[in-house]
């Protein structure tokens, strides 16, 4: 069977960037963890509240790309010389992206009680009005 894309039907021209955004949503294996709250906090402001329990600060990472505010998690491993009779709480690594609107900046980050809480505002954008002159054509 072949793949479709939307640059190969002239009617779909002009969208591609929604076709990236498509097959990077679809490769991001996304398995439900760490679980994440987004909440509207203002008119123009957002909050994503992930619950990363037993991660430390300098266990996560917060970076925007392309676009994507990207989250990653990876625990240390401290349990050298330790010896565990049952091991119940998996050390596991984690990578969570959400995809920005144009005009949402990513603020704070703030970690509190094992929730990790990432503020986010939208900017109101500027109204641009731009006059275009006519020009009188050549009466061809």
């Amino acid at each position: 069977m072949t793949k479709l894309t939307l640059g190969t039907h002239p009617f779909l021209l002009g969208f591609e960037q929604l076709e990236r955004l498509v097959e990077r949503t679809a490769k991001t294996g996304n398995d439900g963890y760490p679980p994440y709250n987004i909440e509207q906090t203002s008119e123009r402001s957002y909050r994503i509240t992930l619950a990363v329990a037993g991660f430390a600060e300098s266990d996560l990472s917060i970076t925007v790309e392309d676009n994507s505010l990207v989250i990653r998690g990876r625990q240390s491993d401290d349990s050298e010389g330790r010896i565990f009779l049952h091991r119940g709480i998996a050390a596991r690594q984690f990578q969570r992206s959400f995809i920005l609107a144009d005009g949402v900046d990513v603020g704070e980050a703030v970690m509190e009680n094992g929730l990790l809480h990432v503020d986010l505002t939208r900017s109101v954008p500027d109204s641009v009005v731009q006059t275009i002159k006519i020009r009188k054509g050549s009466g061809k």
